[in-house]
């Protein structure tokens, strides 16, 4: 909600009322955490404490029923997604559980289209009018987009299609789908149409795949962080800093009545100062708060005392932009490795991201060729080449050279102290370098984070920014500025508020060392794994200006 007391702020800031799959995995975090080693354990015992669980009492046991057991459902991709595409299964019965795709009844047989979201492939249904349940099929009520249970028994299919197919001896519609109304259909419709439906859009090809792909980019980033000794550490929502020092952050306020029948609000409710300022003192935090735009100094924090850590999290930035690669609401992956400098911090870039893409090439292979076929032709070579080729590190001052060298014309203007532009990184990667990916290093301090290390020059900082073919930069990172007078001079230098960051100056007041990390937008790499040209497009319910429906 944006409050036109908003102009007093001396920030450009919104204002928020405070009040997948490929191979299904489990939970990302706990499977990898490496069992504890033995230890020694001190019992405490005493008298009250007793060795032994109570025993439920007679009349407590006589009610209720027992807990059944969890058992994990059997799914399309596990029938069909194996070596021999299904044959195995071949003779046994099963039940199939999902949403029709299609329905096309004939004479003698009718054959059901299902797909339980799990993989691509539907599963045909061969139905015939002594099966129960045909009834339904007379009735009119399996059409796209119902639900429906169907039991049957898997036969070798008849059609070219696929290996198997599954007669059927049962089916029941669990949920009608009305056909004149249900807006996904056989026909193609635009993605813009299907974003002002997000909420049945994963019912399509595209959209299934794609959530199934960023499912496992996210538990390949567990496995990664988890297998090299990273610690997952929970990063806040709710800042009172800013991270990036833009200034584009969403205020979190309840100085604003959160009441949207009321519409009697106005701004001469909001508390005021002598002076005319908002009274932040009344706010329900006592002092200016926001939604992080990152998760990277409080990881900071936690490096400096286990060492190696990660955050994965949502973060938001309040920038007025509506183009295919911004999102007001998005996802970081944000590594802190402490003892470590910007080569590290390259090296671990680098691992990351070619186990991540390898992970996805290895585990999702239908959907891979899906995008390959009907996205971004390619995209699977491409991905093998990030995998497979070295990366290559240059200095911001070589690209800058590079570029200028190239007689190429861009729109932006290239020059030593401005920042490199997505036509520059695309073209340094793609023609270049030939499609390898490069990372730059060594950028000019004017144009960085206040937080990043100043090299011996004095003129630029231990900076680094991954940049892959198609997409231009991917990750940024940096060494960490570990020393406390240079830290409180360039916060000077940028006029931010060392008051509000002294919790961050105490890092380097006990302890300090050498630190670094980097960033990762997580929708930047769904659209580099997918070949999803808007980044709309590859995060569930985006949040732009001027739409937050969902």
């Amino acid at each position: 909600m944006m409050a036109g007391a908003a102009a007093a702020m001396s920030r450009r800031v919104a204002t928020l009322l405070l009040s997948s799959r490929c191979r299904r995995p489990t939970n990302p975090i706990s499977p990898l955490i490496p069992t504890v080693r033995a230890m020694n354990r001190r019992f405490l015992c005493s008298s009250s404490v007793s060795a032994r669980t109570a025993e439920p009492t007679e009349a407590a046991a006589q009610l209720g029923d027992t807990v059944k057991e969890f058992r994990k459902r059997l799914r399309i991709e596990e029938l069909k997604g194996g070596p021999d595409e299904g044959l195995s299964w071949v003779g046994k019965g099963l039940t199939v559980r999902g949403w029709v795709r299609t329905c096309r009844v004939q004479s003698s047989v009718t054959f059901i289209e299902v797909n339980d979201g799990s993989c691509l492939s539907n599963m045909q249904c061969v139905m015939t009018s002594d099966a129960e349940g045909y009834d339904q099929i007379e009735s009119g009520a399996v059409t796209t987009g119902a639900s429906v249970l169907i039991d049957g028994t898997v036969v070798p299919s008849q059609g070219a299609k696929q290996k198997i197919e599954l007669k059927v001896t049962r089916l029941v519609v669990i949920g009608r789908s009305d056909p004149t109304s249900y807006p996904i259909q056989k026909k193609r419709v635009t993605r813009e149409f299907l974003r002002s439906i997000a909420h049945l859009r994963p019912r399509t090809n595209t959209f299934s795949a794609v959530t199934r792909v960023r499912n496992a980019l996210a538990y390949a980033t567990h496995k990664f962080f988890q297998e090299n000794g990273f610690v997952w550490v929970s990063s806040p929502i709710i800042t009172a800093s800013d991270c990036e020092g833009a200034g584009e952050q969403f205020c979190v306020t309840t100085l604003i009545q959160n009441d949207t029948e009321n519409d009697n609000f106005t701004v001469s409710k909001i508390p005021v100062t002598k002076d005319g300022k908002i009274d932040w003192s009344q706010d329900f935090f006592g002092k200016p708060a926001f939604l992080t735009v990152s998760g990277q100094l409080n990881g900071e924090t936690y490096a400096c005392a286990l060492s190696d850590i990660y955050t994965f999290g949502p973060t938001f930035r309040a920038e007025n932009s509506n183009t295919s690669r911004h999102l007001a609401e998005f996802w970081m992956i944000e590594p802190e490795l402490a003892f470590a400098d910007l080569n590290d911090d390259m090296a671990c870039a680098t691992a990351y991201l070619q186990y991540v893409v390898k992970y996805v090439l290895e585990n999702c292979k239908e959907d891979m060729e899906f995008f390959n076929t009907w996205i971004e032709k390619g995209i699977i070579n491409r991905l093998n080449d990030v995998v497979e080729k070295s990366f290559v590190q240059l200095s911001y001052s070589e690209a800058i050279d590079l570029l200028i060298k190239s007689k190429k014309k861009f729109e932006f203007p290239v020059k030593w102290g401005l920042d490199l532009q997505s036509e520059h990184e695309r073209y340094i990667t793609e023609q270049a370098f030939g499609g390898s990916p490069v990372i730059i290093r060594d950028y000019p301090k004017e144009i960085k984070a206040f937080y990043m290390r100043q090299n011996d020059d004095a003129k630029t900082v231990a900076a680094m920014d991954l940049l892959v073919p198609r997409v231009g930069e991917l990750i940024g990172g940096s060494q960490r500025e570990e020393r406390l007078d240079y830290l409180e001079a360039r916060l000077e230098e940028l006029n931010l508020n060392k008051e509000t960051y002294w919790w961050y100056l105490d890092l380097r007041r006990f302890g300090s060392v050498p630190h670094a990390g980097f960033g990762l937008g997580f929708e930047r790499l769904v659209q580099f794994s997918t070949g999803i040209d808007n980044i709309r497009d590859v995060i569930p319910f985006p949040r732009t200006p001027g739409s937050a429906d969902f």
